[in-house]
């Protein structure tokens, strides 16, 4: 056997079940941190929880909502948590107006007025009618709140109802990007 080299064989050793646990977890533990870290900082997904909301929205409906760096804008869909009326969970309404902006509601025209001027809202239901708890159709929205409705106006319970109110920014969880309807849609 002289001017052969011996070849090595290398034989791999079973691994053991820690080993191969251990394994597993080096891989798994980093995407399911990955995505709760997505799912904290940039969105979430919400369910639409009612019919506040319809047409625009649905019962059932799923969406994407962007969080991080997100300032709420005249016109936006946003979700927001804040517990009222025995309301509590994710709140998905039309953002009306933001600080600063004065709001006047006027059923017999159904029209609302946002420093003077109509909203043009092809979005909405149906006409207005005044529910018992829309007590408010005349505000100008303080500072870090706004004014929020939804589109199904006659049964969504809103920033007209003073137990809401305007809502302090701080309460937003930020705005619907992408709407993933429910698979018996």
């Amino acid at each position: 056997m002289a001017g052969k080299q011996e070849e090595k064989q290398v034989q791999e050793e079973p691994q053991g079940l820690g080993q191969m646990v251990y394994g597993w977890l080096q891989a798994v533990v980093p995407v399911v941190v990955g995505i709760v870290v997505v799912f904290t900082l940039l969105g979430r997904i919400t369910v639409v929880d009612g019919s506040s909301m319809r047409p625009t929205l649905e019962h059932g409906d799923r969406m994407l909502v962007w969080s991080l760096g997100y300032e709420p804008q005249q016109g936006d869909i946003v979700v927001l948590h804040k517990d009222f009326e025995g309301v509590s969970g994710p709140i998905v309404k039309r953002v009306i107006a933001v600080e600063g902006q004065t709001v006047d509601i006027d059923y017999e025209e159904n029209t609302v007025y946002v420093d003077g001027t109509p909203l043009e809202e092809d979005y909405i239901l149906e006409p207005m009618e005044r529910q018992y708890w829309q007590e408010i159709d005349h505000i100008t929205v303080p500072e870090g709140c706004i004014f929020v409705m939804g589109d199904n106006r006659n049964v969504s319970n809103d920033s007209r109802n003073p137990d809401l109110g305007v809502v302090d920014t701080r309460y937003v969880l930020g705005k619907c990007c992408l709407v993933i309807w429910p698979l018996g849609r």
